[in-house]
């Protein structure tokens, strides 16, 4: 392995432990502010139960901010990476992707992190209303610096808004406007927050059911409101995963025709399809040989490629072998195909996890319905892996996106192989990626161990703070 690939490996490690903490956090924090703003509608009908969201609203939103403080952590090593081991690429596309990521980062991550800490600290200092806004303020920041940052990555996979200087052999922003609307961009933020939400609310009801089928009615009425505070969690979270996962298929359709339009390599690559078909089936399960090249053994759908590509049943889909002859005249000799048995797993092993997500959770709502409490363990091995089946979703899903685009690191214009840093070499590359994996195998178990530790524990026992008045004027106070 020469430098190129060990350090095509430690982007990659960075990357997908870095995202297993950002759907959660932009799911989550939308969900916590549900539960905050449903204590305080409840409190202000004079509901008796009001309190049980105000619990959820701790409980969750101290997962939250653990997963968050993690998210942090990882994101700034993955900066690091642009110039110890892609300098070529970032001075390619730095004119571009400066925009959008100090956009993300004076923008988007300031709102979140500002207003995050005045609801942490704000709970008896701030009017409810107000304390309130602050924690869907930092939501939506936590939405929109993912729409910055996916703003950035279209580009890689669809370059717009831009000219090739030949002097300088840098791409040069002349549309930021264009950038910003790129049509991958407009397909892929919904249905990347849809995998948020979808991760989310799969901890929600994972963790709530949990406690539910570990607790039975006692009557006492503190550990009852508790087990009422769960179940409705539960709903809360099984709900936001069926929605989340019914969003998922239909942008997931509409990106699939996007990515077809723009590269369609990769929609090839996805089904293995060597040859043009029209129209062209799609394979749940197929068994070949080692490179992809040739199917053994394969259960197919008859058109619904076309369909996924185009819309149209009968709709044509170009083969992996017209596309290498056409790129190889287009952009001179070489080899334009991805990776096959690692792009055609990854794209069914992301929905298979989302779908099974969304059948665990519609299972948890069955089974639990109008107050039962189930106690077969299959329920609770399936309570216990719905968090972690949407991160695996994600994970391979972004696997697929990146390497589903190679050889290209932005597809048309620079290959991978040229954005690599020329002056770093193997033993460099090899260093840094034992320290980074090993510091991240201990944020690892120190993130798990509190996640854990916390979603043991249970809601906590709160008193609800008291309201401050919104409208009147303090008296001020000047004291050295």
């Amino acid at each position: 392995m020469d430098a190129l690939d060990w350090a095509r490996w430690q982007f990659g490690i960075t990357t997908v432990y870095h995202f297993l903490f950002v759907p959660i956090t932009i799911g989550l924090s939308f969900l916590v502010a549900g539960f905050q703003t449903a204590w305080v509608r409840a409190e202000k009908r004079g509901d008796p139960h009001a309190v049980r969201w105000l619990k959820l609203t701790k409980f969750y939103g101290k997962l939250f901010l653990i997963n968050f403080a993690m998210g942090v952590v990882t994101g700034i090593v993955q900066e690091f990476q642009f110039g110890m081991n892609w300098s070529a690429y970032s001075r390619f596309v730095g004119d571009i992707f400066g925009a959008p990521l100090a956009i993300e980062a004076l923008l988007a991550f300031f709102l979140e992190s500002t207003f995050l800490g005045l609801w942490i600290f704000g709970w008896d200092k701030l009017p409810r209303k107000i304390h309130l806004a602050c924690i869907w303020i930092a939501a939506f920041g936590t939405a929109l610096s993912a729409y910055f940052i996916l703003a950035a990555n279209s580009f890689m996979q669809n370059p717009v808004g831009f000219k090739l200087n030949p002097e300088t052999g840098r791409a040069e922003l002349t549309d930021f406007g264009a950038v910003l609307t790129n049509k991958v961009t407009l397909v892929t933020f919904p249905h990347t927050l849809a995998g948020c939400f979808l991760t989310g609310g799969a901890l929600v009801a994972g963790v709530a059911l949990w406690h539910v089928m570990r607790k039975r009615p006692t009557g006492d009425a503190d550990k009852d409101a508790d087990r009422r505070a769960y179940r409705s969690a539960l709903k809360v979270g099984g709900w936001t995963v069926l929605v989340a996962t019914a969003a998922l298929f239909v942008t997931g359709d509409t990106q699939g025709k996007i990515m077809t339009e723009v590269q369609p390599m990769k929609m090839a690559a996805a089904e293995a399809l060597y040859e043009t078909a029209q129209p062209a089936p799609f394979s749940l399960f197929t068994i070949g040989t080692l490179d992809g090249s040739e199917p053994i053994y394969s259960i197919e759908i008859p058109g619904l490629l076309s369909f996924l590509g185009t819309g149209s049943f009968d709709g044509q889909v170009q083969g992996i072998n017209d596309l290498q002859a056409e790129y190889e005249q287009k952009f001179g000799p070489g080899s334009y195909t991805p990776i096959i048995p690692v792009t055609y797993w990854t794209f069914r092993l992301m929905i298979t996890f989302g779908a099974i997500a969304g059948l665990f959770a519609l299972w948890a709502l069955w089974a639990t319905r109008r107050g039962r409490t189930p106690r077969t363990r299959w329920l609770r091995w399936a309570g216990l892996s719905l968090p972690l089946l949407p991160l695996a979703a994600n994970s391979v899903g972004w696997i697929f996106t990146e390497m589903g685009r190679q050889p290209w690191i932005v597809f048309s214009q620079l290959k991978t192989a040229q954005g690599v840093s020329p002056t770093v070499g193997v033993s460099e590359v090899i260093t840094s990626l034992t320290v980074f994996t090993a510091l991240y195998g201990v944020l690892a178990i120190v993130e798990v161990g509190l996640l854990l530790k916390y979603a043991k524990a249970g809601v906590p026992d709160v008193t609800p703070p008291p309201e401050r008045p919104d409208k009147t004027d303090q008296p001020l106070a000047f004291a050295y």
